[in-house]
């Protein structure tokens, strides 16, 4: 039985107790924390992807490179460590604290060397420091998560810092998706990475003015440490036994669905910059756009996607995310057809609101399915468990381009490839239809 299953009926809360709630200072944190999240993550695939392509690098090299992503995936390899082990010298600010601010001092450094080496410098070297981003990126991913959840009061609260968090990262991503590039417009690649890499500074503050959740530490206390038999197999294997026994054989059904449920943004992500290059896009156009169209998107899809949640439900929630993102990755295919800002516009509004409406509901879920004591460890797995499947796969996007392209065309293979990936969206919308049917027919708590 879910964890979610084992709640109380949820009351209803009056618009003040929900501000006094917003207000919380842990909101705040968790805000700039989701800001820190997500502004590496494009800096080492779809906008490196830009700054390539500007230098002429194929699209096949570029959906290559992407491959640095596949970090995110391999983090609940070292998420036991993060659950377990205090960092050295950072340590007294907590466990949880201490691997945040190492893991965002790495980034900036990374970001640093990036800067410095660029294309010119080789593309082993970029792709060297790329890597460092990345796995220090995924690192502060696994704490930040971890501490979202543990730091909230009960599950209702789960789902204001996931709001929270969906927001600063939807910012950071704004950021490094649309600022960068009228950065880099004026200011050239190297200035703009450096940039990015300061304004990691703000995960920084945030870390320090983070306060180290007290039901996990107690929790973690009781258990042996990682460096016994004993110890190594409850972080290593306690996390699975756990889930699995909370869900049983559904387990599988959940995982499958995780996985595919983001596939119609990741396949085509390394392309989505050097598109717009072939269309004859300037940078200024698209960041202009992306501007007009990035935070508001955001705002509306997080907003709608959790009235939605508490209207009909996190299933049909989910369900509609889903049907949301084929959509919007599909309608990238008519800018072939239709080269003018007014269709840009509408086209990048629907996909930022239809990712953040998805994005908002998947976190809730992968959240509501963890258990105290494996929080980091279980979230990795769930988290992991939704990317590597289009993180693997996106690094042949470029390659699928190319293989079009004789027969249909630049554009051509583009419009296939685009409409392809929308299609993809149907998987994991049969998956949650089937997972609803279940929580359905599961046995509800008895209020007593």
């Amino acid at each position: 039985m879910s964890q979610a299953s084992k709640t109380p009926a949820r009351r209803k809360r009056g618009a003040l107790e929900v501000l006094t709630q917003i207000r919380q200072p842990k909101v705040a944190v968790m805000l700039a924390l989701g800001f820190a999240s997500g502004l590496p993550f494009l800096l080492t695939q779809n906008t490196l992807g830009y700054w390539l392509r500007d230098e002429g690098t194929s699209l096949k090299v570029i959906g290559f490179i992407s491959w640095v992503g596949l970090a995110y995936v391999l983090k609940p390899f070292w998420a036991p460590v993060v659950d377990r082990v205090d960092v050295p010298l950072l340590g007294r600010l907590g466990r949880r604290r201490g691997w945040m601010v190492l893991s965002q001092i790495v980034v900036a450094a990374g970001l640093v060397g990036m800067a410095v080496v660029g294309p010119g410098g080789g593309l082993t070297a970029i792709g060297a420091f790329a890597v460092v981003v990345a796995f220090a990126s995924s690192t502060q991913d696994i704490v930040i998560d971890a501490w979202r959840i543990e730091a909230a009061a009960d599950a209702e609260e789960i789902g204001l810092l996931s709001s929270a968090a969906q927001l600063g990262y939807r910012i950071a991503i704004l950021v490094a998706d649309a600022a960068i590039i009228a950065a880099a417009a004026r200011l050239g690649w190297p200035v703009s990475y450096v940039a990015m890499a300061v304004l990691m500074a703000i995960g920084v503050v945030a870390s320090l003015f983070a306060f180290e959740p007290a039901r996990a530490d107690a929790v973690m206390h009781e258990k042996a440490p990682l460096w016994t038999p004993r110890g190594f197999f409850d972080a290593v294997v306690g996390p699975f036994i756990d889930f699995f026994s909370a869900h049983k054989a559904l387990g599988l059904l959940m995982l499958a669905a995780i996985a595919a449920y983001r596939l119609p943004d990741f396949l085509m992500g390394p392309m989505y910059n050097p598109y717009y290059h072939d269309l004859g896009l300037t940078k200024d156009a698209v960041a202009v756009v992306r501007g007009a169209t990035g935070l508001p998107g955001a705002f509306v899809g997080i907003a709608v996607s959790g009235v939605f949640a508490l209207r009909f439900g996190l299933f049909p929630t989910l369900i509609l995310g889903s049907v949301l993102q084929g959509l919007g990755t599909a309608a990238f295919a008519l800018l072939t057809l239709y080269h003018g800002l007014g269709a840009f516009t509408a086209v990048m509004a629907l996909d930022n609101f239809a990712q953040a409406f998805a994005g908002v509901a998947l976190v809730a879920y992968m959240s509501s399915l963890t258990g105290l004591g494996y929080t980091a460890t279980q979230y990795a797995l769930l988290s992991a468990t939704y990317a590597f499947l289009g993180k693997f796969l996106k690094g042949f996007s470029g390659q699928v381009i190319d293989g079009l392209t004789p027969a249909h065309g630049l554009l051509g293979a583009y419009d296939i490839a685009f409409i392809g990936t929308g299609l993809t969206a149907l998987p994991p919308i049969l998956l949650f239809l089937l997972l609803s049917r279940f929580a359905a027919r599961a046995p509800r708590p008895v209020d007593i």
